[in-house]
């Protein structure tokens, strides 16, 4: 059996707030990525919930949070619809991330449906 490793490294200032995290995925060919922030979720099959780390750097602007957010709820939506066939809802969350874009203004010269 293969086994692959992903490592993330997070500097902290003296209050504990990220500085710097960095990532490494040596089977994928990344060594110490600079990030500016990371959601990572993980599902506890045994106690049925997830559990998350949500970290972003002091560094990171309010525009960019907008943007990532934006594109992982996207993200989300593609892998929901993969993971549970779900068309209908995958189609319910595609629009409100459309919403979302349009409320943020992070697309332009969008016609109204």
């Amino acid at each position: 059996m293969k086994e692959s490793e992903i490592k993330i490294k997070i500097s902290l200032d003296e209050n504990k707030v990220p500085e710097q995290i960095y990532w490494t995925a040596e089977d994928a060919g990344e060594v110490n990525q600079k990030s500016e922030a990371i959601l990572i979720s993980l599902w506890d099959a045994e106690k049925q919930n997830s559990l998350r780390i949500d970290l972003w750097t002091k560094e990171m602007k309010v525009d960019e949070m907008k943007t990532f957010f934006h594109q992982t709820l996207t993200a989300m939506t593609d892998t929901f619809e993969r993971a549970t066939g779900d068309e209908k809802m995958a189609g319910d969350m595609r629009r409100f991330c459309q919403y979302f874009a349009e409320e943020l203004k992070l697309v332009k010269d969008i016609k109204k449906k």
